[in-house]
């Protein structure tokens, strides 16, 4: 497939980094010429510094003959008119565009992406991208990553194992005859800083990181086998009322469980912008990282502090000055995935990384198949996959024991008629059905083989 990706910034760039990898023909434009550099120095693509709306400049990179243009330049309005000249001038079949202003994504004015206006197949909306992702970690407060498929009835949690977790030691295969009602499965584990799919002989030991694919039914009690609470988050402060900060106030205001959420924000427009917009969420103006601002929004008594601003360090900062003040739950939006590693040491409970999100939701309109979810885990490392199973696919018909799965995948569920089954050898795949499968960055290829179709599918 030869693609075109606008932008060389972090996503353009981890973009392109997954698909030069799976031996996609890639060229990246970005009018900076050292981005440029970066990205054709360290991964396997072309490179053209220039406007990537520009006709000659797309010229240049190919778009006579491309399948997809992706367009993640920081400008809105760049991004729109890259894909109306890729459609009206190179009539490129897949034209994907990263959106920021609200504006451009109110659902009243969602018609302006029609063919014959502003031919935009696939609109990505990072600060919605974001919320969401938000959302699901106050969903799970024990985990530090989570992540819905399957319509809502299954999640992917991401778990820390300590020493009061029943299960270390336990070989996975045990897991399975011990609590045999359970619908969870370990899909990845990560151990000294490696990410891996587990054998079934495999055990958990104090220090990993492992993500747990499971029924949204079963998550509490998959979290007490974990060693873990489950607590509802009743009182939330926010700090950061920008896009991110207000979507989730939204969002929580429209929830039917009662959630009082509070929003600290530095900047008085932001902050009259917020209240404004908001109905019962207390917004107050100052900056996040004040300790007697902190105590008026009662952060002592909160349940969870997400800090969402757009600076990395002082969102870490206040969320450890959260936790200082007695706020059992943080959650820092982190752009610098070189800060991850600090998240443990300063008692960060979670972070959000915006960038692997908005990857996750292009991924999903990348891929080959009927691919209906992609979330992209850790830095690119490895990836969990919705898909819906077609005739033409070889999982079509089969037993999961008679399926030849590369060793770094592993099948977190199966969707056959509406109810939700944990794998099991004796369960048989058929046409319609929708798989989750876990695969190591290297075998993603192989499991797009596996749901492989015919080309009017792509």
């Amino acid at each position: 497939m030869k693609v075109i990706i606008c932008g060389a910034g972090q996503v353009g760039w981890q973009i392109a980094r997954h698909l030069s990898g799976e031996r996609n023909d890639v060229t990246v434009v970005d009018n900076n010429p050292e981005l440029v550099r970066r990205a054709t120095d360290s991964l396997d693509v072309q490179g053209i510094a220039g406007f990537a709306s520009y006709p000659d400049i797309l010229d240049r990179a190919g778009a006579r003959d491309a399948d997809m243009i992706i367009a993640a330049t920081h400008s809105d309005e760049v991004n729109m008119v890259t894909c109306q000249v890729a459609h009206s001038v190179f009539a490129i079949p897949r034209k994907i565009a990263r959106l920021r202003s609200q504006s451009y994504l109110d659902a009243i004015y969602s018609d302006l992406y029609r063919r014959d206006h502003m031919p935009i197949d696939v609109v990505i909306s990072p600060e919605k991208e974001v919320a969401d992702a938000a959302l699901q970690r106050l969903s799970a407060p024990s985990a530090f990553d989570t992540e819905t498929f399957m319509n809502g009835k299954a999640q992917l949690l991401g778990l820390s194992i300590e020493e009061n977790c029943p299960v270390v030691n336990t070989p996975l295969r045990q897991l399975s005859d011990l609590f045999s009602t359970l619908r969870s499965i370990v899909v990845g584990v990560r151990r000294d800083g490696t990410l891996f799919a587990p054998e079934a002989g495999d055990q958990l030991l104090v220090g990993d990181d492992c993500y747990v694919f499971c029924h949204v039914e079963d998550v509490s009690r998959t979290m007490e086998i974990f060693g873990k609470t489950h607590k509802l988050q009743e009182r939330v402060v926010l700090i950061g009322g920008g896009n991110v900060g207000l979507a989730v106030a939204q969002a929580l205001e429209k929830r039917t469980t009662r959630v009082r959420a509070k929003i600290i924000e530095k900047s008085r427009a932001i902050a009259e912008r917020a209240a404004d917009a908001l109905e019962r969420t207390i917004v107050l103006h100052g900056d996040g990282l004040d300790g007697a601002l902190l105590a008026e929004a009662n952060i002592s008594r909160a349940d969870a502090v997400l800090a969402v601003t757009d600076d990395d360090k002082t969102n870490m900062l206040a969320a450890v000055r959260a936790k200082a003040a007695g706020c059992p739950m943080a959650v820092a939006l982190i752009n610098d995935p070189t800060l991850v590693p600090l998240m443990g040491p300063l008692g960060i409970d979670a972070y959000i990384n915006p960038r692997s999100t908005t990857v996750s939701s292009i991924l999903r309109h990348i891929r080959h198949g009927r691919v209906r979810s992609v979330y992209s885990i850790g830095d690119a490392e490895a990836e969990m996959i919705e898909a819906e199973v077609l005739s033409t696919s070889p999982l079509s018909g089969q037993l999961i024991r008679d399926i030849d799965f590369p060793e770094g995948v592993l099948l977190g569920a199966v969707l056959k008629d509406g109810k939700l089954h944990r794998p099991s050898g004796k369960l048989r795949i058929d046409e319609g059905d929708v798989v989750a499968i876990f695969s190591m960055s290297a075998d993603v290829p192989e499991v797009e083989r596996l749901l492989q179709v015919s080309i009017d599918f792509f």
